[in-house]
């Protein structure tokens, strides 16, 4: 494994540091983590406190801390000294109200979008449909973490009821009785088999000697919910926390507010509510006539013309496999090599391609190798050179794997309507238990509700009812480079079977199919391996790294 670089060393010309007086060092010190050196953070000042600083730092050759004390702490029309003078000065709300007005004068002033980038929000978004979390997660610039199905059994109440939502569309088109005996029965289903499953399980894999309490359990649990989501309705309720920039949050609550589904318009109006109490500033937009108000107009327009059009296409599903690779690029390996050696070279880029066009195969896989190297682990990844060419999947499969696979944003994704012509899958393990006429059941009323739904209510909401077993057409578009992350991470042992065989499909086509053989061999951390107990070695090195931080397990039956 070759050697990592020697640290570095500091430069000939040192960091030229800024004087301050005693008393500026002491108010820096309340905002800075660092009042000496180039590197610091920001601590106890407001998001928009930091967006409008940052905001003016783009305009000015003051050092930050300098532009702090003249312009925003010092300068009476800031306020945020008046205000920290009567507060203690760990409080978070320093001078908000007068920096909130200063952060929409350098806005309006720079009428720069990207200043909206500079202060960002915790939010989280409780009791979602699984159709609302898809619209919340689709952003790029952003992070989530969504409620798992596969470590928390949903056979209990919520409010009385069962996790799910009820439309308003159900509800006015008379049909909200109907709508919740189906998914009731749906629920009841799901717990009626959670302990046959269960016992199933345990006997097919008895606890092994060394294996924990908890590590069995915790591994038993996920595999029944593994096979059991299916039952879940895309209806079911969910969690989602999202931590974004105000830019991403103006964009996400836009798309919202155009979407035909009333949740997630209603959703929008809760969510722009609670960011106004932290980021208001960021979010003056959204609803402002001529400017969110006519993006929102430009979005549900356009997407109903685009319905139209489709909806005159006269053709038939074709069938096709779980997954198709609908397009990739045949001079793909000379292109990353090309690629590869553009950085190394002070050579135009079309000369560099022309070069290796030139080469025989052998050194172009040569390259290839060196520009792979050694890879520790999965994380070791070759550079953006993998980013100059791509390949496209069709795939169809069931709404529980596009719930995992959906949440890798980086790639193009897009996705077809929910609903019941696909079909459905069914775990092996639910005949096995003899629950394959229970299973039935409940597919066939959801695709029953579905249709009445669609007929009285639309397409959109008829999806609210759909089971997760049922299969959805999706795409994804990506650079090779996404290609290690994505087809490396998702079959690993601890991942869900579904997924992990959608994306063993998808290496074995850039093998095969695509012919990119020594890109697929440098993916060297993709797994075909089998998984009986797909979460049992990720808990043992969980178990393992809590007994040797002296914690105690959780409870993995817990809420």
């Amino acid at each position: 494994m070759p050697t990592a670089p020697p640290p570095a060393v500091p430069p000939a010309s040192p960091y030229a540091a800024e004087d301050y007086t005693p008393a500026e060092q002491e108010v820096l010190s309340r905002y800075f983590t660092d009042v000496e050196g180039p590197v610091f953070a920001l601590v106890g000042l407001p998001e928009v406190v930091k967006g409008a600083l940052f905001a003016r730092y783009s305009r000015t050759t003051k050092s930050l801390r300098r532009l702090f004390l003249d312009e925003f702490y010092d300068a009476p029309e800031s306020g945020i000294r008046a205000v920290a003078e009567q507060v203690s000065p760990d409080d978070p709300t320093v001078g908000r109200a007068r920096a909130e007005d200063l952060f929409h004068r350098v806005f309006t002033d720079y009428g720069d979008d990207s200043v909206a980038q500079l202060g960002a929000a915790h939010l989280a978004c409780e009791q979602a449909s699984n159709l609302l979390t898809k619209v919340l997660e689709w952003g790029r610039i952003a992070a989530y973490l969504e409620q798992s199905t596969r470590y928390l059994y949903y056979d209990r109440p919520l409010g009385g009821r069962y996790r799910y939502l009820v439309p308003s569309e159900a509800a006015a088109a008379g049909l909200d009785d109907e709508y919740r005996a189906v998914l009731d029965r749906a629920f009841r289903t799901y717990s009626d088999l959670t302990a046959p499953m269960t016992a199933y399980y345990r006997t097919l894999f008895p606890q092994q000697p060394g294996d924990s309490d908890f590590v069995y359990r915790s591994t038993i649990k996920a595999k029944v919910c593994d096979d059991l989501r299916g039952l879940l309705p895309a209806a079911t309720l969910s969690s989602v926390g999202i931590h974004a920039s105000g830019q991403a949050y103006e964009m996400l609550l836009i798309r919202m507010l155009a979407h035909p589904l009333e949740e997630v318009r209603w959703y929008a109006g809760l969510m722009l509510e609670e960011l106004r109490k932290v980021i208001p500033s960021f979010l003056r937009r959204v609803d402002l006539p001529d400017r969110g108000g006519a993006w929102t107009a430009y979005l549900a327009a356009t997407a109903a013309a685009v319905r139209s059009a489709a909806a005159a296409i006269p053709a038939a599903p074709e069938p096709r496999p779980e997954v198709t690779l609908v397009a990739w690029d045949p001079d793909a390996e000379r292109k990353v090599a090309a690629g590869a050696l553009y950085a190394a070279t002070d050579l135009p880029d079309d000369q560099v391609a022309a070069y290796v066009a030139g080469l025989p195969d052998e050194e172009v896989g040569r390259i290839l190798a060196l520009y792979a190297g050694e890879r520790g682990n999965r994380r070791h990844k070759p550079g953006r050179a993998l980013e100059r060419v791509a390949y496209r999947f069709d795939v169809l499969c069931d709404y529980g794997i596009f719930r995992d696979l959906q949440r890798h944003r980086m790639l193009t994704l897009e996705w077809q309507r929910l609903g019941t012509a696909h079909g459905y899958e069914t775990p092996d393990a639910v005949a096995e238990i003899g629950a394959q006429a229970a299973w039935d059941e409940v597919m066939e009323a959801g695709a029953a509700l579905t249709a009445r739904l669609e007929g009285a209510a639309g397409p959109e909401a008829a999806q609210y009812a759909v089971p997760f077993a049922y299969r959805v057409r999706f795409f994804l578009h990506m650079n090779a480079r996404e290609a290690f992350h994505l087809l490396e991470l998702r079959t690993g042992r601890g991942g869900h079977p579904g997924y992990r065989r959608v994306c063993q499909e998808m290496h074995r086509l850039i093998a095969e199919q695509a012919g990119h053989t020594r890109l697929a061999a440098a993916m060297r951390y993709v797994d075909y391996g089998s998984a009986d107990l797909e979460r049992l070695d990720s808990e043992r090195r969980a178990a393992a790294r809590r007994a040797a931080a002296g914690l105690a397990d959780p409870d993995p039956d817990g809420a």
